[in-house]
């Protein structure tokens, strides 16, 4: 996504707690993993959440740094690489592996981490149209136009309208 979109989707805390239950509610009944790999900084939250729901203790993260500025998504840097350790597991292709992220937007940082652990199961909890095919598991669908305000990048603050009033 090149920056914010007219449409916006605000998610309050609530909410973002309520969807990442959700999804691990539905990571529940497909697999058990050893460990979860945290696409940072948007996945640490949701990860968090679903480690705590489904019990795992083991929560190594990779970052990926695509958005430099928070409206534009520029070119992918790898700042972070997973350990060894949770690579190994399991064989070393990633098939005890869940990645968890907050969104899949373009796809492009999940291809990256996918490359890296291609067998692992990768959870978001929003997905857009252009991303949706990297990742196994979802909650939501939200349009390639619409930008999400995530909690932990608002504050309270008035929300217009969704529809622009008349013309007085």
């Amino acid at each position: 996504m090149s920056g914010p979109a007219d449409k916006a989707f605000p998610v309050s805390w609530d909410q973002f707690h309520r969807d990442a239950r959700a999804l691990a509610w539905r990571l529940a009944g497909i697999g058990t993993w050893q460990a979860i790999v945290c696409v940072t900084r948007g996945g640490l939250v949701p990860s968090a959440i679903v480690a705590r729901e489904l019990n795992i203790r083991v929560i190594e993260t990779i970052g990926v740094a695509s958005y430099h500025d928070y409206k534009t998504q520029g070119d992918l840097q790898v700042i972070k690489e997973v350990s060894p350790q949770v690579v190994g597991l399991d064989g070393g292709d990633g098939s005890a592996v869940l990645i968890v992220d907050d969104l899949v937007d373009t796809g492009k940082t999940a291809k990256i981490v996918r490359n890296i652990l291609p067998k692992a199961h990768f959870a978001t909890v929003y997905a857009k149209p252009m991303g949706r095919p990297m990742v196994d598991t979802f909650i939501t669908e939200v349009s390639q136009d619409t930008w999400i305000y995530f909690p932990w990048d608002t504050g309270l603050a008035f929300q217009p309208p969704i529809a622009e009033p008349p013309n007085r």
